[in-house]
């Protein structure tokens, strides 16, 4: 029965195997063999399960009477086991537990739990864990002393770091490749380098951390002779580079670097399409999408994020269509909703929040901070304060995204009182205010004619290290203009330190027409038509200022002149909408 039992447990065993094995060990009093089960089962365990990691617990406090050096060995098994799994605060808390219990670590066990240490940061426990490992008599051992030079290189305590890799007597590449880690995060590159030319065999991993941080910081030119020097070049590597191009605006050199590359995979394919979002070209980005044979769920995400910040909302709603119908095989998640519901804001559609919140409760999918922050956009932009205030009190940690989904939406419906409450309460919790946040102070001013409290709010933006930019200007003169003071508008304009835009002039010309005002309305006209290709509807609109003050020749001449032209203001839009005023 013995022979037969140790050849079950040399085998992979899955937790129902496991459990049956297990009463054969008991039933035959063989409990001596539970540190090999434990072993074998985690060993044949590749994807966490929490099922198994409770049974096996279960034994080990269990077996605390038997001999120390079996209670050793199953916990650090087990400790192991929840680092490789990255259950890092969980691989800690076990370590404390065997501690606790009067189980002396193994050095498994010590370099398991110095790793999570570093992966939660915890100053006290790693150094808890490293004084447990002096008083064992484990510092010896080169894969404790390794752990040691990660764990203070992840602590950012570099000094540390370097004195337990002065103590490795025989150095290997991760011993190498922790302190090279450890002097890159605490932002000495010289030394970082030095380390780095001292390596004497290095790997991947070696090149990919110091081209890395070239990149992360914009030096391009060294990333780039690095990449050039590699032997072997990773994947990984590829989009290091390529990336760190895309960071810098360098599109058509990471396009080069994209095309070079033979073993493309979806990082290399988000980085390029995610480029491309940033930069406003949607036409390459569509290019790079359709490169893919196979298609996969995050390079969906990344194309229909895409659509959605660039003002194609249609395009968004379309893709996603195909990632729902049945073949696609692709799994649709909050990240990929988020972005769709930003999508269909753009089109007004608020039903579409409706259908989100009844796909998400079918199919179980949770509505994390930044769904609900994406339907309270939409809720808010088409009127419905009551699902976007809902939502807004369920999300966990109000940041300053949400807080300015909120206000901007109380702005464009003239909420101006909730709009202040909400900024009151976002300073008061120490959530830093952005550009977002004061276009839609500014608009619940502009709506309610508040002028004076505008002008408040527009003085202190500075004091929240914000920079008013054109579009604050424009929601300035908007708000003057609406209240007639046309003159403050244009002192406004003139004070500008960056050239103003066309929303800023086509925001003094509605007020032109609002007011009848013939004198601003030209300046205005004028500057709209040195600034936008099409001016059609500027000059429209300037023609009706005229008919509605009785200079009838003015307003043939201007209709006469866009006539010539070959302008012709588009049916059923108007100046207001191209200017997203």
């Amino acid at each position: 029965m013995d022979s037969k039992i140790r050849f079950f447990l040399h085998k992979s065993l899955v937790l129902e195997q496991t459990k049956q094995v297990h009463a054969q060990l008991l039933l035959n009093r063989h409990n001596h063999l539970e540190p090999i089960l434990i072993h074998q089962t985690l060993h044949s365990t590749k994807a966490f399960s929490r099922n198994t990691v409770t049974y096996l617990k279960r034994i080990i406090l269990k077996g605390l009477h038997t001999s120390k050096p079996s209670s050793t060995f199953s916990w650090g098994c087990l400790v192991r086991f929840l680092s490789q799994h990255r259950k890092f605060k969980e691989a800690v808390t076990s370590y404390i537990e065997m501690n606790n219990s009067g189980v002396p670590p193994s050095s498994h066990a010590v370099t398991s739990a110095l790793r999570s240490c570093g992966k939660i940061e915890s100053v006290i426990y790693g150094s808890s864990v490293h004084a447990q490992a002096v008083k064992n008599g484990l510092c010896g051992c080169v894969y404790v002393q390794t752990g040691l030079v990660g764990l203070y290189s992840k602590l950012g305590c570099v000094e540390l770091a370097k004195k337990a890799f002065d103590e490795v007597l025989d150095k290997n590449i991760v011993s190498w490749n922790s302190l090279l880690h450890g002097y890159l995060e605490s932002g000495e590159l010289e030394e970082a380098r030095r380390v780095f030319d001292e390596v004497p065999e290095k790997d991947v991993i070696s090149w990919n951390l110091i081209i890395s941080n070239y990149a992360k910081g914009g030096d391009m030119s060294n990333a780039c002779s690095l990449f050039r020097a590699m032997p072997l070049k990773s994947s990984a590597s590829w989009n290091i580079l390529i990336g760190g191009y895309v960071n810098c605006g360098e599109m058509e050199l990471a396009r080069a670097y994209f095309d070079a590359m033979l073993d493309k995979n979806s990082v290399s394919w988000i980085t390029m399409i995610s480029g491309y979002t940033r930069s406003g070209d949607v036409d390459s980005a569509e290019e790079v999408f359709r490169q893919m044979w196979k298609m996969d769920k995050l390079v969906y995400d990344a194309m229909i994020a895409c659509y959605a910040q660039n003002g194609k909302g249609e395009e968004a709603m379309k893709l996603f269509s195909r990632m729902l119908e049945a073949n696609s095989g692709v799994q649709v998640d909050e990240i990929t909703l988020s972005s769709v519901v930003s999508a269909s804001s753009q089109l007004g559609d608020t039903s579409f929040g409706a259908w989100v919140e009844s796909y998400i409760t079918e199919r179980g999918i949770r509505i994390d901070d930044l769904l609900s922050t994406s339907l309270i956009d939409l809720y808010m932009k088409g009127g419905e304060f009551d699902k976007a205030f809902k939502l807004f009190n369920g999300v966990n940690k109000k940041d300053t995204v949400s807080y300015s989904a909120m206000i901007m939406g109380c702005g464009i419906n003239g909420l101006a009182t909730e709009a202040n409450r909400l900024f009151r309460e976002m300073i008061e919790k120490k959530v830093l205010p952005n550009e977002v946040t004061f276009t839609g102070l500014l608009s619940a001013c502009s709506h309610s004619g508040c002028v004076q409290d505008g002008y408040k709010c527009f003085d202190s933006m500075r004091e929240y290290n914000v920079e008013p930019s054109a579009d604050h200007y424009g929601v300035m003169v908007d708000m003057l203009g609406r209240a007639g003071r046309l003159e403050e508008a244009y002192e406004v304009i003139k004070s500008m330190p960056v050239k103003p835009n066309v929303g800023v002039w086509g925001a003094l010309l509605l007020a032109s027409g609002l007011h009848n005002n013939v004198e601003f309305g030209e300046i205005a006209c004028r500057h709209c038509v040195e600034l936008e290709s099409d001016p059609s509807g500027y000059l429209s609109h300037l023609a009706n200022i005229y008919t509605c003050v009785g200079r009838w020749e003015d307003a043939r001449s201007v209709r006469g002149k866009m006539v010539e032209k070959k302008l012709r203001k588009t049916l059923g839009c108007s100046w207001v909408e191209g200017s997203n005023h």
